[in-house]
């Protein structure tokens, strides 16, 4: 088994959190991607339908707030990575 030294031990894993971090920040990649595209479907709905627009605007919120939250929880967590929280 290798054996670290204390400064090299927190050394890897102050670099881990990092890494990490990175990589749970690229979860907010995906509902940014869904917002739009359901914005884009919104748009497409309510040019179609005029009359609907409050039902198509107000789903469509609901679904963006709820995708949202996904990249919320990423930050958080990539915030608790780098300071150690």
């Amino acid at each position: 088994m290798i054996e670290f030294s204390p400064e090299v031990a927190e050394s890897i894993i102050t670099i881990a959190s990092f890494v990490a971090s990175g990589l749970a920040l690229i979860a907010g990649v995906g509902p940014g991607i869904g917002m739009g595209y359901a914005a884009g479907k919104a748009t497409t709905a309510v040019r179609r339908q005029p009359e609907a627009r409050g039902a198509i605007i107000t789903t469509m919120l609901l679904g963006q707030v709820v995708s949202g939250s996904t990249g919320i929880y990423s930050l958080i967590i990539a915030i608790f990575l780098i300071f150690g929280i």
